[in-house]
């Protein structure tokens, strides 16, 4: 008789698992409801005939494959196989590279989640989610069991992340019972990762499923917790989040950081040299050193001084220095990196970047191609890149550029420890769809995205440029200019952006000798005062979540999302600056909720997280670690936060319905004017700037949004509907209407 207690570790279609000892090759069929006749057993390497699977056992350190088959004649009489996938974008293009024998349809993402009207968590019994049929997806899923119907084999090819594989997880629970249910995974949509991951299918991993669940559980007893808190001290309608409170509080910090700042004025000094004979170019040479030590010059005196001092002095060359230095090629894109890219060349938002990314993955209509996954799957932090990937990026290098540029062995990158090495960086899925031969079947900002994403693959597997620099030290009696200069003297993974030469490396010096003696031109000094930190971007924002450990790929731009539209943050000329209302809610949540929202102690959770996906952790013990913590600060809250909308500012306005004097208070949207007759005078409006409208000059400018709270901000005149000035951005006091680009539609084309 079997010992079924004793495990033996095997690879089953490449991942780890752990069997009962002396298994056969029949049982382990069985046990995985997979028909004997639809499949090849590989063992070592080794096709396994099927009269031999019921007398081979599985032994230590075993490696198998079962590969099924994919496709059919269409005129076989097999009852067709479903596959559900998430986005029904998906579908027609996964359905070509199958044929007839599958139907794919479209889940359209979480048929099954915890439900809105309540916490939907039984903190009493362990922490189980207590799940319902979205009620906006109760008509998908009885479509899902009627295609089920019938059919023997259920293939669940949603997405290859946490969320995908408990989508898959709810769908198999729902309509897998008496058939054969599995869980197929790919990267990228393509005929040949499509066919090879059906060929391979697995089952649904139950530790990504737990990670997923140990999330949103979290997420939930968190938001379904403060919100009502913040709905009764503050406002209704707000919310809070496990990570998007950490991230509008560094918004917040770096705001205090700013206001807090106080300029100091610095002087510098530069000279404006050309040599005496020869090259004409002139050169500017900063002030580096008086008297070997490092120029601090503080006021527009001790300036004058030192300008004096070196103007009557000559400028003799010092020092002349030549280095080479190679610009290594980045590694392909992640998540974070894409969003940064976009942002910093584009000016996309996170949410736009990812928006656009989702289309190119899923499929774009190429022509003759019909319908094309261009890039790999858009939510990762691997900078891994397949072998076959590799190997085309290589090709296309040599073909196109030359065998200079193409390094000797493929450059390899390490990604971050907690990556996911089963996924991909971020890469077309086929570099030889070059961005220019496509331009015409994609949308501008399409072609943008895709040429980035192309750019970087391509050029992270070519050799580094090379960048001459010369460096000039020059002495005017005791004051030490120096003057830099450098040129791209090899191109190397430079040339992928389209350039001749790189325009930011370009900046020659005349050939200069030591003991030479050059002419002044000009010498100026001039006034500067230290600048405070820049406000965040999305760029920079992304940046500082990643290194910060806080939060994950898939969940920065719906982060950033969030805070903007709940009236935290505003956008003004890119930067994301925090409103009142996000100030107030921060400064609440640090003072009672401090550790929640600690940055070490929201990275230290992800990492347990992240054990939970690895299989190290169990997500009920994880939950309850955070919960008794944060349940203690939530029961202090309850009895000490101040109840801030019961606090009222008076001001000096008086109500034009009742005459009674107007009062500020705080709301869902922030500070606003009421009048203090209320409830009997419900007469409500939004504290007007200081701006009188550039188009009426009556009026004064006020921030405004749209009914439903969402979208963009904007400023509208107070005398609204006589006047319908809108504009983005506040205008500086005096500006006329024809000055500023402002949107002419009337006010009810926006509301």
């Amino acid at each position: 008789m079997k010992n079924t207690n004793e495990k033996i570790k095997v690879r089953l279609n490449g991942e780890k698992k752990e069997l009962a000892r002396e298994l056969t090759l029949s049982e382990l069929l069985k046990g995985l409801g997979v028909p004997v006749e639809k499949v090849v057993v590989e063992l070592n390497l080794s096709i396994v005939p099927r009269d031999q699977l019921a007398g081979t056992s599985l032994k230590e350190g075993d490696e198998i494959e079962i590969v099924h088959f994919v496709g059919g004649g269409a005129g076989s009489a097999k009852p067709k196989a479903l596959v559900i996938v998430e986005s029904p974008a998906k579908c027609k293009t996964i359905h070509k590279y199958l044929g007839p024998n599958f139907e794919v349809t479209a889940s359209m993402g979480h048929v099954i989640d915890l439900p809105r009207s309540r916490m939907g968590i039984d903190i009493e019994h362990n922490f189980q989610p207590q799940y319902i049929v979205v009620k906006d997806r109760k008509k998908t899923l009885t479509e899902l069991k009627k295609k089920a119907k019938g059919k023997k084999q259920i293939y669940l090819a949603c997405d290859p992340d946490r969320e995908g594989e408990a989508i898959s997880w709810h769908l198999k629970n729902q309509l897998g019972e008496g058939k054969s249910v599995y869980r197929v995974v790919f990267n990228e949509i393509t005929k040949e990762a499509i066919q090879e991951a059906f060929k391979h299918p697995s089952e649904i991993d139950m530790n990504l499923v737990g990670a997923q669940q140990a999330r949103r559980i979290l997420d939930r007893l968190v938001g379904y917790s403060l919100s009502p808190l913040l709905w009764q001290k503050v406002g209704r309608g707000l919310s809070a989040g496990r990570v998007q409170s950490v991230a509008l509080r560094l918004i917040v910090d770096r705001e205090k950081e700013i206001r807090a700042f106080v300029p100091e004025e610095y002087w510098t000094i530069e000279a404006l040299l050309k040599k005496k004979k020869g090259d004409p170019r002139s050169f500017t040479a900063k002030l580096e050193k008086i008297q070997d030590k490092k120029a601090e010059i503080k006021d527009e005196k001790k300036a004058g001084e030192v300008l004096a001092q070196a103007k009557s002095e000559p400028f003799v060359v010092k020092e002349v220095k030549h280095q080479k230095k190679k610009r290594n090629p980045y590694p392909p894109f992640t998540t974070s990196k894409l969003q940064q890219a976009a942002y910093n060349v584009f000016r996309f938002p996170a949410s736009k970047t990812m928006r656009i990314a989702q289309m190119l993955y899923e499929g774009v209509e190429i022509g003759h191609e019909g319908s094309v996954g261009l890039i790999t799957y858009m939510r990762t932090d691997s900078v891994r890149i397949s072998g076959q990937a590799l190997a085309e990026i290589r090709e296309l290098v040599m073909k196109d550029y030359g065998k200079e540029y193409l390094p000797e062995k493929p450059n390899i990158y390490k990604s971050k420890k907690e990556a996911q090495e089963a996924h991909e960086a971020i890469r077309p899925t086929s570099v030889l769809r070059r961005p220019r031969d496509i331009e015409g079947y994609l949308t501008p900002d399409q072609f943008k995205l895709y040429s980035l994403i192309w750019q970087q693959a391509v050029a992270s597997q070519m050799v580094p440029a090379i960048i001459a620099q010369v460096s000039a030290e020059i002495m005017a009696g005791q004051c030490l200019f120096k003057a830099s200069g450098s040129h791209v003297e090899f191109q190397g993974c430079l040339i992928v952006r389209g350039k001749e030469e790189d325009d930011d490396e370009e900046n020659l010096l005349p050939l200069l000798e030591p003991q030479e003696v050059l002419d002044l031109l000009k010498i100026d000094n001039i006034q500067h005062f230290t600048k405070p930190p820049g406000r965040f971007t999305d760029a920079s924002l992304v940046k500082a979540l990643e290194e910060k450990g806080i939060g994950r790929p898939s969940t920065y731009a719906p982060t950033i999302g969030t805070i903007t539209e709940r009236n935290y943050v505003r956008r003004e000329s890119g930067s994301l600056i925090p409103t009142d209302l996000g100030i107030l809610v921060t400064d609440l949540l640090v003072q009672y909720f401090s550790k929640l929202l600690d940055f070490e102690f929201t990275a230290t959770m992800e990492d347990e997280l992240d054990l939970v996906e690895e299989g190290k952790a169990e997500w009920p013990k994880v939950v309850k670690s955070f919960y008794d913590m944060f349940s203690e600060q939530m029961e202090h809250a309850k009895s000490q936060m101040q109840t801030v909308k019961r606090e009222v500012e008076p001001t000096d306005e008086v109500c034009e319905k009742c005459g009674k004097p107007m009062v500020i208070k705080w709301g869902r949207r922030g500070r606003f004017m009421s009048c203090s007759g209320w409830p009997e005078c419900k007469n409500a409006k939004s504290i007007s700037t200081d701006v009188v409208c550039p188009q009426c000059k009556k009026g004064k400018l006020v921030a405004r949004r749209a009914k439903s709270g969402r979208g963009r901000p904007f400023f509208g005149c107070t005398t609204y509907p006589d006047c319908n000035f809108i504009t983005n951005r506040l205008p500086k006091e005096g500006a006329s209407a024809e000055d500023i680009t402002a949107q002419k539609d009337s006010m009810d084309e926006i509301t």
